[in-house]
């Protein structure tokens, strides 16, 4: 099989370039900032992407019984009322430089009844001061989370907690702030964890994400604007398994894949609050929006996000399975513009950065012998494509887990086996 890497390279550009242009405007949701601190900060103004209980622990889940005894606005309303109080908010702090004071006007009886200066100097006016190095704590942005344990561990979006030199405070529902750690942010998800002090805390369940059918009802519940706590909006879940390109207003593009889609509106603040089902369990973190539409936002499956929350909780870090190569998904237009003898699976591809090589060095796929040109079939059986992606079956394994990849090298079809490290610190 012949490859010419310029033309590959173009071909994927190509796809890339035809994938943002179908859904560039999917924006992130993250922290909501004031446009004027953005603009004084140089920050960006805004990216556009359960069970509880009251003494630190879970209630059961609703039962059928009482789904049937109970119409879907009554339900509703026992959802918000039962889950609302682990909610919070997240502000976004930082200490900026305040401008000079301009020079105020003040009255002096001797200058005004002689028509000269006070030779004995003014008591009325202050010594001047300079202000341009008195620094105040401001608030430059906001978002939602969601507690997860009595102890006060928190979920939210990475996005919303990512601004440089800055502290995060987080209001619970009884209106107490408290100071917020943040211990781990997932460097492939678009997820935080965060810690604040404080015990016997209300918190929700994670839901089976998996289970969620289109159609089914969805709650969403969130920080709005970073300034109306706990708004709530309900719709139903639109589609599942969705991959799409988010980005901000920087430029910065992530694809986040398997996303839950719901028509429940969600607003800038909303990020990290959480997506509910009926029953009030937690199905998805809100984490993106359509720009220029209506009721199209994104939420990432709670399946995933309880791995990464457990993993804190246990580890003290994020601990997930890593490969160790960098790809390019094929396509058929892929295939017909490089001649491969494939419509799906992945290319394995150095980046645009000669740092960024194919195969990571020591990895699960260097030991296994896979290298830069290698296509990658599927996983355990399972063909790669766009409802399996490579990540998502990777993300769905343990480290240890010793994998079988079905590959084509140079045109001959073989099998290797790859046991799964964890990803990199740094990474």
């Amino acid at each position: 099989m012949s490859i010419s890497s310029k033309n590959l390279f173009a071909a994927a550009l190509a796809g890339m370039a035809g994938s943002l242009a179908v859904i560039g405007s999917i924006v992130f949701i993250a922290s909501y900032q004031p446009t004027w601190i953005a603009q004084a900060l140089g920050i960006p103004s805004m990216r556009n992407t359960s069970n509880l209980s009251t003494n630190g622990t879970s209630n059961k889940a609703i039962s059928l019984d009482d789904l049937k005894e109970l119409d879907r606005e009554q339900l509703i309303e026992n959802v918000v009322e039962r889950v609302s109080p682990a909610v919070v908010s997240i502000t976004v702090q930082r200490e900026v430089s305040m401008a000079p004071a301009e020079d105020i006007p003040f009255f002096d009886p001797f200058e005004d009844f002689f028509g000269m200066p006070n030779p004995f100097g003014s008591p009325f006016q202050n010594s001047p001061q300079s202000d341009t190095d008195r620094k105040e704590r401001v608030d430059v942005g906001g978002g939602t989370g969601f507690l997860i344990s009595g102890d006060g561990y928190i979920v939210t979006n990475r996005h919303v907690v990512e601004s440089r030199n800055a502290t995060y405070a987080v209001m619970t529902g009884d209106g107490t702030e408290h100071d917020a750690t943040v211990i781990a942010k997932d460097p492939v998800l678009d997820i935080a964890i965060l810690k604040i002090d404080a015990n016997n805390l209300p918190y929700l369940q994670f839901g089976d994400s998996d289970g969620v059918k289109v159609g089914q009802t969805a709650i969403a519940i969130g920080n709005a604007l970073a300034e109306f706590r706990n708004t709530v909006s309900v719709g139903v879940i639109s589609g599942i398994a969705r991959s799409i390109q988010a980005g901000d207003n920087q430029g910065n593009v992530e694809r986040l894949e398997n996303v839950l889609q719901t028509d429940a509106a969600i607003n800038p603040g909303n990020s990290g609050g959480p997506l509910l089902d009926i029953r009030g369990n937690v199905i998805g973190v809100n984490v993106a929006m359509a720009g220029g539409s209506e009721n199209i936002g994104f939420a990432l499956p709670s399946n995933i996000v309880r791995e990464v929350a457990e993993s804190v909780r246990t580890n003290g870090k994020i601990i997930r399975p890593f490969l160790g190569v960098r790809y390019v998904p094929i396509t058929k237009s892929l295939k017909e513009k490089n001649g491969l003898s494939v419509d799906y699976g992945v290319l394995v591809l150095r980046g645009a950065d000669e740092t960024e090589l194919a195969v990571t060095p020591g990895s699960a796929a260097d030991k296994a012998g896979i290298v830069e040109h290698d296509i990658i079939l599927n996983v355990d059986g399972q063909n790669i494509d766009d409802t399996h992606t490579l990540a998502s079956l990777i993300r769905s394994k343990h480290v240890g887990d010793r994998i079988t990849l079905n590959i084509l090298h140079k045109g001959e079809e073989k099998y290797v086996t790859a046991e799964l490290q964890a990803y990199p610190d740094g990474e």
